[in-house]
């Protein structure tokens, strides 16, 4: 009876550990995909080339691409 018992317990106790890994591991994905629907690809105003919107200078509500196109210059 007794042996019973502990393996009732031991197949609940792995149930929820398998369950609450799980959850985690959902929850981290979800974060990544969050962050990669942030990142979105901007055009330089200057020269059309697209960029990402972590690596664009923002100068007057304007995207560039480079210092370059945001002097004026030629990329």
């Amino acid at each position: 009876m007794l042996k019973i018992l502990l393996l009732i317990f031991l197949v609940i106790g792995v149930y929820y550990f398998v369950r609450k890994v799980g959850v985690k591991n959902t929850q981290g994905s979800d974060l990544k995909q969050t962050k990669i629907k942030e990142e979105i690809m901007l055009e330089c105003k200057k020269c059309g080339t697209y960029i990402s919107s972590k690596e664009a200078i923002i100068s007057n509500g304007e995207y560039y691409c480079s210092k370059e196109c945001l002097k004026g210059a030629k990329c």
